[in-house]
């Protein structure tokens, strides 16, 4: 196995990320400072790393529905026009320098109307947020792109509203549509006006499907609700039976999301936490790479998780021996599956992708793939 590629020179690859959440990534400083202004009381500690320890240790509970309850901060200090502009904004910058050129953040719309915000201008704040990180980071001198997936939660009732919104601001960077929230005991399905709507308008849409569930719900998602991306997914390899001797047979389910591309929008270290995979080292990704299905790496929750991108590929690149042509693959894998016009990703990938990987291996040959 090749020498695992360091921190330090992964932050400088280019990076593509298609599943983050704005309220699972706040900055823990800035979070203690937003209550501060708001009089919110509720926060476990206002020691700053206190708090980014906390947020860790109860994310990693092995849970999803546990793993859910630490939004309960979050969500309170965005309510208002001023926190969701900052919060967005450190996020593009956060992003930017952790060396993502292309992003798509997700958040609920729902989640921010506590204090009398409409879903409109919560959308506008955001919007806003992210015109202004993107102008701050090329201040710093990187390049970024980030647009926005909007989130219906799917225990609530107001989906078809929020894709009524996505549509509406399809042309101001948002970029598509998405459900999230505890799976079991509500599938996918009870949104299908939803994703119906979408399919007309002929948008975009993800479904977090196949986390804390299984392959019916990877099954729902795709075949009745028409998803074009898979939110983690990590449960495909239920269908997937490997003998003594390292072949792998596929299920019919999983042969389907195979041979069809459809992206799979992973993140192994908060898919530990939550209990949908036991370690790095054991998360389905390895499996699923070797038998190159669309995977792509993500952070999801960058505060809950206290990961980045950067981390996240040092973590598999240390657990598989991944070197700069793996990385690439990911990346790539990736940018193919945005939603995104196809020059667009075609250029990004031409320019940006393939070029900075070629430097990275032209600095360390021994670290591309043996």
């Amino acid at each position: 196995m090749p020498t695992a590629l360091s921190a330090d020179a992964i932050v400088t690859a280019p990076k593509v990320l298609l599943h983050d959440h704005l309220d699972g990534g706040l900055r823990p400083a800035t979070l203690v400072e937003l209550a501060e202004q708001i009089g919110y009381e509720g926060l476990p500690t206002t020691v700053v790393p206190d708090l980014a320890r906390w947020f860790a240790e109860s994310a990693f509970s092995g849970s999803l529905e546990r793993y859910l309850e630490t939004f309960t901060h979050t969500t309170a200090v965005m309510q208002t026009r001023e926190a969701l502009i900052r919060v967005a904004s450190e996020c593009v910058q956060d992003l930017a320098a952790d060396g993502v050129v292309y992003a798509e953040v997700r958040f609920a719309p729902e989640l921010h109307t506590e204090r009398d915000l409409t879903l409109d201008e919560v959308v506008q704040a955001v919007l806003d947020g992210v015109q202004a990180g993107t102008k701050a980071a090329e201040v710093a001198g990187f390049r970024i792109r980030v647009r926005l997936l909007l989130t219906a939660m799917r225990h609530a009732a107001r989906s078809l509203e929020i894709a009524e919104l996505c549509i509406k601001y399809r042309d101001d960077e948002v970029a598509g549509f998405d459900i999230a929230g505890a799976e079991a005991g509500f599938p996918p399905t009870r949104h299908l006006d939803a994703f119906e709507y979408m399919r007309r308008e002929n948008a975009h849409f993800t479904i977090h499907a196949g986390e804390a569930f299984g392959l019916p719900s990877i099954w729902e998602a795709l075949q009745w609700c028409g998803a074009d991306r898979l939110g983690h997914g990590v449960r495909i390899v239920d269908d997937i039976t490997v003998d003594r001797d390292g072949n792998a047979e596929l299920g019919r389910l999983a042969a389907y999301v195979r041979d069809k591309r459809i992206p799979l929008e992973m993140a192994p270290t908060s898919n530990v936490q939550t209990g949908a995979a036991k370690s790095i080292a054991e998360h389905p990704i390895g499996l699923l790479a070797a038998l190159k299905f669309r995977v792509t790496i993500n952070t999801d929750n960058r505060l809950m998780s206290g990961c980045s991108m950067t981390s996240e590929m040092t973590s598999l690149s240390e657990a598989f021996g991944y070197g700069w042509d793996d990385l690439q693959w990911f990346t790539v894998n990736a940018m193919k599956s945005a939603f995104l016009p196809f020059a667009e990703r075609l250029e990004l990938i031409e320019t940006v992708i393939k070029p900075g990987y070629d430097r990275l291996r032209a600095a360390s040959p021994s670290a591309a793939r043996p």
